[in-house]
């Protein structure tokens, strides 16, 4: 019993069963970017169906919070002041992301609905590349947001009390 591997040893053990076939990234490079581990703990016949899965969730949030920037419809007043503050630049690096994501998005719920294990992985492959590519400059970006929310907070705590 002692010899018996943890979930985690057999997902990379099945993942590298498959990684050369369909030339993917390393496991540590996937697992560090989209947290593919937390596949380990189900079993699965379609181990690249819920790779695919992990790694376009990931991409969904990202889209919801750009979403929400580009249009703050249902927003509240708070994010509605981030936005005012976002310049042209930012906001045309977004919508160009956005629409990345939004097509990888679309093209993984076709596969969800005619799957092939070869289609799954060159989508894993080319969201890969595209997170690498667009992952700082996303990560820039919100730094601003977060930078602006916390200018907008700090002048909103110096109000009169007295």
């Amino acid at each position: 019993m002692e010899n018996e591997k943890s979930p985690l040893e057999k997902l990379k053990e099945n993942y590298y069963s498959i990684k050369d076939k369909y030339n993917l990234p390393e496991f540590s490079e996937l697992n560090e970017d989209f947290g593919i581990e937390t596949i380990a703990e189900h079993e699965t016949d379609f181990l690249i169906r819920e790779i695919k899965k992990c790694v376009t969730e990931k991409l969904s949030n990202a889209a919801r919070l750009i979403e929400t920037l580009l249009n703050p419809a249902n927003g509240s007043m708070f994010v509605f002041s981030i936005v005012k503050s976002l310049d042209a630049e930012d906001r045309k690096k977004l919508t160009e992301l956005y629409k990345k994501l939004s097509e990888f998005g679309l093209e993984s719920i076709i596969l969800d609905l005619e799957s092939s294990e070869k289609d799954d992985a060159e989508l894993v492959k080319r969201i890969y590349e595209f997170w690498n590519q667009s992952k700082h400059e996303l990560v820039s970006i919100f730094n601003k947001v977060k930078e602006i929310k916390e200018n907008k907070s700090d002048s909103n705590n110096k109000g009169y009390f007295g």
